[in-house]
């Protein structure tokens, strides 16, 4: 099997939706998953962002999470 998008972060994602605490990246073959999964997640002074594998292109950002914002566990 092929992930076509990866999520991906310099810093360690996390929330209730996050497969894998405190990883990196994901990798995930729809889009509409790719980019809800890194919309609902967070991390620390770190951008996440979805990532078409085959192209390179970035088709989703979410820029890094204010103080306020809760990091589930991070």
């Amino acid at each position: 099997m092929t992930s076509d998008y990866r999520i991906e972060s310099s810093q360690p994602i996390a929330g209730r939706l996050w497969p894998q605490a405190g990883s990196l990246h994901f990798e995930v073959r729809d889009r509409a998953l790719a980019i809800s999964l890194a919309a609902k997640s967070f991390t620390r002074n770190s951008e996440i962002r979805v990532v078409h594998v085959p192209t390179g292109e970035v088709v989703f950002r979410k820029p890094a999470s204010t103080p306020h914002e809760s990091y589930d566990g991070l």
